[in-house]
């Protein structure tokens, strides 16, 4: 089996099982896509998992008979995205059809896939208010019987009377604020401050010490409240350096100053990346690459296509020559008149 999110997915809509499926294909053909059938969902379907369980053919007997059966419209690999924001990673998925379809379907078919996905992206806008829970009961003291705890629970709690003192008493507010003064917790170093002391193990020029990433944390924070990441800073940072440094807090404190990127507002990004990001991308089935349904008709990108196309006319119209009998047979007689 694969792994989640992965191998074979079957396609709707199918014809049952019958003697006659695949009768159409080529003997090695109707050998994978009957294997390939009876599979169950999710099994994995790479061209090394289907070549170790079928033995009679190899990785490229295989990969060729994928190809064979994309160009008769029983499969289509394709690329979905899972997971939002910073943890979206792409999945390989085969979407499998014992019925052949044609690329119309198809391309209805991973667009209603492309739409489903999009649909489970979850929305990232912030959650409604929550509604104020109620307040728990106060259990009863201990040794209480029930019609004593129904009348405490009936009866409201009576106040007692302050007892002189010579102390002013603090109004509640005061009591309120202090009880209510949480601790501040320690929030660690700054992400300026860790894309700095990671520039040592980048490159071993650009090794600060504590001290250095404390002086220089406040210029490469104002380059990230500019809107540039981690990386973008860290690349800018360590691109084209010289030979020697003598002083990496100098020469990293002149480049944050002369190259300071010009400001780009968060608010200009546009709120539907995760929602426009989760799409279905069909892969070629030969090469692998992938692009939106309507440019790979039979699973096939050009390039491929048109090699396929070639290879079959060429299969097709050109017979394979008969052997000239007569002209061996005279091949022969003359080399044994010379013995």
């Amino acid at each position: 089996m694969a792994n989640p999110g992965y191998g074979k997915r079957s396609a709707p809509d199918q014809l049952a099982r019958g003697a006659q499926d695949f009768s159409l294909l080529p003997t090695r053909e109707r050998y994978v896509a009957g294997f390939v059938d009876h599979l169950p969902e999710g099994a994995s379907m790479s061209v090394k998992q289907l070549a170790k369980q079928l033995p009679l053919y190899g990785q490229q007997a295989i990969s060729t008979a994928l190809t064979a059966l994309s160009v008769a419209g029983h499969l289509r690999r394709v690329r979905c995205p899972v997971g939002a924001g910073e943890e979206t990673r792409w999945v390989f998925r085969t979407f499998w059809s014992r019925t052949a379809r044609d690329n119309e379907w198809w391309n209805t078919y991973l667009a209603t896939e492309t739409a489903k996905t999009q649909a489970a992206t979850p929305d990232t806008a912030l959650p409604p208010p929550s509604v104020p829970t109620e307040q728990p009961p106060v259990p009863a003291p201990v040794g209480v019987g029930g019609d004593q705890r129904a009348e405490l629970s009936a009866v409201p709690q009576q106040r007692n009377p302050p007892h002189p003192t010579d102390a002013t008493p603090k109004p509640p507010s005061a009591f309120a604020g202090e009880a209510a003064t949480p601790p501040v917790p320690d929030t660690g170093p700054s992400p300026a401050y860790l894309a700095l002391a990671r520039l040592g193990r980048e490159d071993h020029r650009l090794a600060l010490s504590a001290d250095d990433c404390a002086a220089l944390e406040p210029r490469a924070a104002e380059w990230l409240a500019r809107g540039v990441s981690v990386d973008y800073l860290t690349t800018a940072l360590t691109a084209g350096l010289p030979a020697e440094i003598n002083s990496p807090v100098g020469f990293l404190r002149r480049r944050l100053t002369t190259k300071l990127p010009p400001h780009l507002p968060t608010e200009t990004t546009p709120p539907s990346t995760a929602a426009s990001a989760a799409r279905v991308l069909v892969e070629c089935t030969e090469c692998r690459t992938p692009g939106p349904p309507q440019a790979l008709p039979d699973g096939l990108c050009r390039p491929c296509r048109e090699t396929h196309n070639n290879g079959v006319v060429e299969a097709a119209t050109a017979p394979s020559p008969a052997p000239d009998v007569k002209a061996h047979m005279a091949n022969l007689r003359g080399l044994l008149k010379s013995v």
